[in-house]
């Protein structure tokens, strides 16, 4: 039998209080989404990328990511059934949590290109899925939206290295409650055109950082589960943002490691130094002396051996994020040695105010970081000026 005309029982057991027909879902992992986050790299297009993430120690976290969804998902009690892909394309994962999928594509590639991720969204939309759910970043998103367009609503659980589009749940136990809520006709969840976007290469070869619109996707809103597309900074947003980041390049403390996040709003506070910043890297400064550029999670471990470490970041524009998107180099283990305390985020109150959320957030992967990291933080806004706003997981 052709391994793309698979089928099998798919159910979850039915809830006692649901009446009326169970939705189908589609669900499609990336295997190889997010591998490159910890290791430095700006994503894991293209198989020589791949094999450098794995050269470097990398390891898969979106299957992991999935089954979190999935358990959250299951766990509301909400009838549906599943539609996947073969193997780890989506089947393995969604019997770790206890479903019977329905397989409707077979892997055609070993190494899972974009080729197979189109497949299995065509093969879905055949299948007359009502939600399309999957997990990886921003390419896996534009390549998901190549097929369906406007067809299906599409929701993403996060697991890529850069996730700047909206169709993405704030985590992945979050997307997997948008997807209960949306299953169950929620009445506080909404379709809303989401942008897919993904980082402009030609002006990240110029170092600049702009993410590129791709198009629009149906997507599960909920103002708290759901986040916003990448936005840009305006001019009085610009002169704050300078202001404020010489002020923290001249108080950086003798004999401390400061590693400063990826973004424009943190080059400021290293052209205040007089040294040069890896736009989409995690960079490390000692004394005004630039110790590391673009190192990775082991890279940074190592130079936090015996000094005291802060860590300076900015918000991530519209999305609200502050750890987990584009950053994740500065995982858990360097957010857990450094401690709270020692995080720096510098922002404005022009993009603090326009996040729809009201509230921050982070995705680190560990549950207890990101309950620690979770609260009231300060944050600096402009010269000798911060605010308390709230950080959630």
């Amino acid at each position: 039998m052709n391994s793309r005309k698979l089928l099998a029982t798919a159910s979850v057991n039915p809830s006692p209080h649901r009446t009326g027909p169970s939705k189908r879902l589609g669900l499609i992992v990336n295997p190889i989404a997010g591998m490159g986050g910890r290791v430095g790299l700006k994503g894991t297009d293209g198989s020589a990328i791949l094999d450098e993430a794995r050269r470097l120690g990398a390891q898969p976290v979106s299957s992991a990511r999935a089954l979190q969804a999935l358990h959250k998902l299951t766990a509301s009690g909400v009838e549906f059934s599943l539609v996947t892909g073969q193997g780890h394309l989506g089947e393995d994962v969604a019997r770790l949590a206890g479903l019977h999928p329905n397989v409707v594509y077979g892997q055609l590639h070993p190494r899972s290109t974009s080729v197979d991720t189109q497949g299995a969204v065509a093969a879905m939309i055949a299948a007359g899925v009502d939600l399309l759910i999957f997990a990886g970043g921003d390419g896996t998103a534009r390549d998901v939206l190549g097929v369906v367009g406007e067809r299906v609503p599409v929701l993403g659980i996060p697991t890529g290295v850069k996730m700047y589009s909206a169709v993405f749940g704030t985590n992945a136990q979050n997307a997997g409650d948008l997807a209960a809520r949306f299953i169950k006709g929620d009445p506080s969840v909404r379709l809303r055109e989401a942008e897919v976007m993904d980082i402009d290469e030609v002006a990240m070869r110029e170092d600049r950082m702009a993410a590129r619109l791709y198009g629009y996707a149906q997507s599960p809103h909920h103002r708290q589960l759901t986040q916003n597309a990448k936005a840009g900074s305006g001019f009085s947003e610009n002169v704050a943002l300078e202001a404020v980041s010489r002020q923290l390049a001249r108080e950086m403390r003798p004999g401390c490691l400061y590693i400063l996040g990826p973004g424009t709003t943190t080059r400021r506070v290293m052209s205040a130094l007089g040294l040069p910043k890896t736009l989409l890297g995690v960079d490390a400064v000692l004394d005004g002396t630039l110790v590391g550029a673009d190192l990775n999670e082991n890279a940074l471990l190592q130079l936090m051996q015996g000094r005291e470490t802060y860590i300076v970041v900015s918000v991530l524009g519209g999305h609200g994020s502050l750890f987990g998107r584009g950053n994740q180099q500065i995982s858990a283990e360097v957010i857990r040695q450094v401690g709270r305390d020692h995080i720096q985020v510098v922002t404005t109150l022009e993009k603090l105010i326009a996040l729809d959320a009201g509230a921050l957030h982070v995705d680190t992967g560990d549950e207890e970081i990101d309950a620690m990291l979770s609260g009231y933080m300060s944050l600096h806004t402009a010269p000798d000026r911060k605010v308390y706003f709230k950080v959630r997981s």
